[in-house]
């Protein structure tokens, strides 16, 4: 069945602190928009991130992906980048706030181009018991 399609999801874990805080408004917008989470001291949390990958299911392994290679492709991209750091200072976010929006569709962008023989489906992100934010890659209209 060599037209199968399935996808892989695997999960990946990171501990980084920050602060929402967005230049634009001012100290009381600010305070208005994200609370607590514009403590000048900033927050943390531990991360844990799920990616999806999609492809073909390849008859000599029966598996989509080796697992490793994701998992050595998300280390080096990912985990190692902001693990106990304060993404207020990685200058992906030079010009973007720290957001759990941002920081998924950033993650996917950082994936995107080195996913080998497989597609990356979407990116998937839980920051607190709460949050949990997804981005696919594709535009979408909001209204």
């Amino acid at each position: 069945m060599a037209h199968d399609i399935a996808t892989v999801t695997r999960r990946y874990k990171f501990a980084a602190s920050h602060r929402l805080h967005c230049d634009r408004l001012s100290a009381a917008e600010n305070v208005r928009v994200f609370g607590k989470c514009n403590n000048p001291n900033g927050h943390g949390h531990n991360y844990v991130l799920f990616v999806t990958v999609r492809g073909r299911i390849r008859p000599d392994s029966g598996a989509v992906v080796d697992g490793a290679t994701i998992d050595r492709i998300v280390n080096e991209c990912v985990v190692k980048r902001f693990d106990h750091t304060d993404l207020n200072l990685d200058p992906g976010f030079a010009n973007q706030t720290t957001t759990g929006e941002n920081l998924v569709r950033f993650v996917w962008e950082l994936l995107v181009k080195e996913m080998p023989d497989v597609e990356l489906d979407k990116v998937g992100l839980i920051e607190t018991r709460d949050n949990y934010f997804e981005y696919r890659g594709e535009a979408v209209a909001c209204r």
